[in-house]
């Protein structure tokens, strides 16, 4: 029934609605938490039916973050309700620590938690004390952090108990990657949103390129449990041995990272080679205080920051933070890989990325016209590429002053998207982060134009769509990104990156190799 196993961490898959289990979580997961302040008082024998591991039955209240109001009298009869017919129940220490609760839930069912603001690692100390005061199975602490340096904290603690009944992480969309790491500093129990929407493939998610929004996630809104990650990209993109024994991390670093395939990629390459290494996604709308924060405290714990894939909208900032740039990076001002070194962060930027997908799909673009759609940071980087190939490299974007700055940094010329025709062109690269809409028209444009599209997402772009309705050679970001971090990978690693294994997890088609 427990779930402490030293040196070992457990998945528990949280359910926040009413729906049945989906099948095959219960060989995956240790442990099914029911969000009873979400999902209500759900029958454990019928939930038992599908799942036959321990159930914990969690009553998050509003002051705690989750939506249970109940008066306290209610409150401890539902408690005590559920001791009777669950496995394991959360008690909240500020309210929950009542000696009928105690008498009726012995100390190994027990799990005591916490959540609250993060307020520095003196004061989580004095909480952890409090918690421990009681007997039980395990310990959890959730500390609201709304800034790099607090999102570590909850690490700091962990480290400093050396104890293996103490999960402890941060919440908000400043901490979520916390969850993970916080198993490489002893926390026996990581927890994964069990969403009511069937479970997709890693190939399916959708996204694009440069980590921004395309609409709610899944078209759901967020909630309580939305800092979680999703269970499928729990235990897809995070193997059990790299949680435990990452010796240092790598990031992507974005406005909002949490659809990015990057650790999947990255963490799928680590685990293939053996390399003691995690990929997790920070999402922060300030890349030089997040570096500047991170960076000591990670340190502090013994797990270096040494990279980082930089995704919109940081590529400008990130190159401004470098004390050293690649020549394609200083040409197109931008970075969208930070590494770094004793004197400070490198930076380089994904230019022969474009040029060497289309070189993939036998594209060639030397003498011929290429128009870029969109002047930020990957436009610039794809441009810069192209030119240096040796294509006649047109600029295109809607805000006439960021299109002008690009073609004065790159020496290229520039035309307003309001006055752009695509038909003289034998290539058309969007980036912008446009996903919703067909940027330009590609009606009337010759037979064997080629669209890329440098977004994706799990179906067609309406761009790659159109553009393949009308049988131009297509191609989307899926393509550019699978080539970018390959890159980036050696460059951060020394390593090549195992590409049949990560085209499987992604599942793509890997190429069979012919014999001889």
């Amino acid at each position: 029934m427990g779930l402490v196993t030293a040196g070992t961490v457990s998945v528990v898959a949280t359910l926040g609605g009413p729906s049945a289990v989906p099948a095959g979580v219960g060989r995956a997961v240790r442990c099914l938490e029911v969000r009873a302040d979400l999902a209500g008082d759900l029958d454990p024998a019928l939930l038992r039916e599908d799942f036959a591991g321990p159930l914990l039955y969690t009553l998050r209240s509003a002051a705690e973050g989750g939506r249970c109001a109940d008066p306290p009298g209610l409150r401890r009869a539902r408690l005590l309700a559920a001791a009777d017919r669950y496995d394991l129940i959360d008690i909240e220490a500020d309210r929950d620590l009542h000696l009928d609760l105690r008498n009726r839930i012995p100390p190994e069912r027990r799990v005591i938690s916490w959540h609250g603001p993060a307020t520095g690692l003196a004061d989580l100390r004095r909480r952890f004390q409090i918690l421990a005061a009681v007997p039980a199975g395990c310990y959890r602490l959730g500390a609201r952090a709304d800034s790099p340096a607090e999102a570590v904290v909850p690490l700091l603690l962990l480290k400093s108990l050396g104890r293996a009944d103490v999960t402890a992480y941060a919440t908000g969309p400043a901490g979520m990657w916390t969850r993970m790491v916080a198993a490489r500093f002893g926390a026996p129990m990581i927890f994964g949103r069990l969403d009511d929407a069937p479970t997709t493939t890693p190939g399916q998610r959708e996204g694009q390129r440069d980590g921004q929004r395309d609409g709610q996630r899944d078209g759901r809104p967020s909630g309580p449990i939305d800092d979680q990650p999703p269970l499928d990209r729990l235990l897809s993109d995070y193997p059990p041995q790299l949680l435990t024994g990452a010796q240092r991390l790598y990031a992507i670093i974005g406005a909002d990272t949490t659809r990015s395939l990057a650790p999947l990629v990255y963490n799928t390459a680590y685990h293939c080679l053996g390399l003691p290494a995690l990929c997790v996604p920070i999402s922060t709308t300030d890349l030089p205080r997040a570096l500047a924060e991170l960076v000591p405290g990670l340190d502090r714990l013994g797990l270096p920051l040494a990279g980082a894939t930089i995704v919109a909208p940081h590529k400008d900032a990130a190159f401004a933070l470098a004390s050293r740039a690649s020549r394609m990076a200083r040409r197109a001002a931008a970075a969208s890989l930070l590494i770094r070194t004793r004197e400070g962060w490198r930076a380089d930027t994904e230019a022969a990325g474009v040029v060497a997908t289309l070189a993939g799909q036998t594209v060639t673009v030397a003498g011929r016209r290429v128009a870029v759609v969109g002047c930020g940071g990957a436009g610039r980087a794809a441009a810069a590429g192209l030119a240096r190939a040796g294509a006649e490299v047109t600029l295109v974007n809607r805000g006439t002053a960021g299109g002008l700055r690009a073609a004065r940094l790159l020496g290229l010329p520039f035309v307003p998207l309001r006055d752009f025709d695509p038909r003289p062109y034998a290539v058309l690269v969007h980036a912008t982060p446009v996903t919703d809409a067909v940027p330009f028209p590609v009606s009337g444009l010759a037979p064997g134009t080629v669209v890329f599209d440098l977004n994706y997402r799990a179906k067609d772009t309406p761009l790659v769509a159109a553009g393949r309705a009308a049988g131009h050679v297509t191609i989307d970001g899926r393509q550019l990104l699978l080539v970018e971090l390959a890159r980036q990978f050696r460059l951060m690693t020394g390593r090549s990156m195992p590409a049949a294994d990560v085209r499987a997890a992604l599942g793509l088609p890997v190429p069979q190799v012919g014999r001889s």
